[in-house]
């Protein structure tokens, strides 16, 4: 059983005393967190039609066009975009839900809002190191994705009290499971097949969710994967690594989109001899740092060490602050310091 019988009855209960529900996300939500805030939704609004007023959707910036695909994400709100309406949400919300994140300041401008809510406040997420809830939380990391961890929690909870759920919840959990998996290639579990098996037995088109994912980018975008592999790669051949940096006179030069550098971090994964690879997005105020490991190395720990952020062990995130220019040498210098510690043999 992947989540707790006990929690899975009580966030059964909270539900269905609440009438006014907000789902948050994460700051740059990608597929996994609209794909668990749509599904959630869908699930909730089908499974207490007669006591739910409002289930309100809030992330705290934009999310990738390609993702507006799935059921309900045009309804998602942008905390920047609709910042009046968002902040009367969350101040007459019953319950909060938080998905996708294990820790409030991810939600960025949101936090202080969340955090002095009087609603009740749930968490739903698979990354380690979650920040402890005072209502509920449910938090596993041996599952692929938030979504997946969803999925397991709405099925216990249908099956126990014979409610249905929704094809939209399908389509949408499915949706946030295969694309932070990239595709079933990272972060896979026994349970996530059995995920995927239990929804493709329902019917759910997974050929259409891998053509609007995997193959509706702009020319634009490809146009940038092909500069970004061409002259953007730098190769630390003594530390099996790869670094990409995406500037900001490239991303106008690309005529960039929020999402439009989606999975470059995997990439140099592909070459033999690459085992860390390392992607630096040039922001407003900060560089976006994105680590993933093909080997032994921890990029969670290697990212809260050296990159003010964290994740999973083959997954990281984090952010500098410092000019574009330098971050380079900075990471080489740092996993080079890194893996001397570790005991990994770098030179």
């Amino acid at each position: 059983m992947i989540v707790d019988s006990q929690k899975a009855e009580s966030f059964f209960r909270m539900l269905s005393e609440s009438k006014k529900t907000v789902i948050a996300g994460h700051f740059n939500p990608d597929g996994d967190c609209i794909g668990c805030l749509t599904g959630m939704r869908s699930w909730i609004e089908s499974s207490f039609p007669g006591s739910v007023e409002s289930v309100s959707m809030i992330v705290p910036s934009i999310f990738p066009d390609y993702l507006h695909f799935l059921p309900g994400a045009d309804d998602v709100l942008v905390f920047p975009k609709d910042r009046s309406r968002s902040k009367t949400l969350i101040a007459e919300a019953d319950t909060i839900i938080c998905m996708d994140f294990n820790n409030l300041a991810r939600t960025e401008d949101m936090a202080g809002l969340l955090s002095g809510s009087n609603a009740v406040k749930i968490l739903v997420d698979h990354h380690p190191s979650p920040e402890a809830f005072p209502d509920l939380t449910i938090s596993e990391t041996e599952v692929s994705s938030a979504s997946e961890l969803a999925w397991w929690l709405v099925s216990e909870v249908s099956s126990r009290h014979g409610l249905s759920v929704p094809f939209d919840t399908k389509t949408s959990f499915y949706t946030g499971m295969m694309t932070d998996t990239n595709n079933f290639c990272n972060s896979v579990f026994p349970s996530t097949f059995l995920m995927a098996s239990q929804i493709a037995e329902a019917g759910v088109d997974r050929d259409k969710i891998q053509m609007e994912i995997m193959n509706s980018f702009s020319q634009q975008r490809m146009r940038l994967m092909g500069e970004m592999l061409l002259n953007r790669m730098r190769m630390f051949n003594d530390l099996k690594a790869a670094t990409m940096v995406l500037d900001a006179s490239t991303k106008e030069r690309f005529d960039y989109r929020d999402g439009d550098s989606e999975g470059f971090v995997n990439l140099p994964l592909k070459i033999k001899e690459v085992e860390i690879s390392a992607l630096f997005t040039q922001g407003d105020g900060f560089i976006k740092v994105s680590l993933r490991s093909k080997g032994a190395v921890s990029v969670n720990r290697l990212c809260r060490s050296y990159f003010n952020g964290g994740g999973h062990e083959r997954a990281a995130g984090g952010r500098l602050y410092m000019p574009i220019e330098q971050v380079e040498e900075y990471f080489g210098k740092c996993l080079r310091e890194f893996l001397q510690k570790e005991g990994n043999g770098a030179v």
